[in-house]
């Protein structure tokens, strides 16, 4: 079982954004695919925590980044057209932790 979430939850980091960009942004995909990936830079909050990993510890409001006052932030994001890409690859972020949380 712990195979199958790992293979979902990076999965959903790495092979399904690149999917995304492919389909709705053919035309740039490689950089749009390489800004979902950048996006992961969010995960620099776990450094906070204590321990810095627990496999068992939902991300989702536990680390600052990955809260929902901080979601808000990354919907904000949306109604800029310089910002979408990165708010889309942000929530996207934030709903493959949230899937992750399912399996705890």
């Amino acid at each position: 079982m712990e195979i199958l979430r790992f293979c979902t939850h990076y999965g959903m980091h790495f092979v399904f954004p690149g999917l995304i960009a492919w389909l709705f942004f053919r035309k740039n995909w490689k950089l749009v695919w390489l800004i979902f990936v950048m996006t992961m830079l969010i995960d620099l909050d776990h450094l906070l925590a204590t321990p810095i990993f627990d496999a068992h510890r939902c991300s989702i409001n536990f680390h600052p980044l990955h809260t929902y006052i901080a979601s808000v932030g990354y919907v904000l994001l949306l109604f800029f057209k310089k910002t979408r890409v990165v708010a889309i690859a942000l929530l996207f972020h934030l709903l493959t932790d949230a899937i992750d949380c399912l399996w705890i």
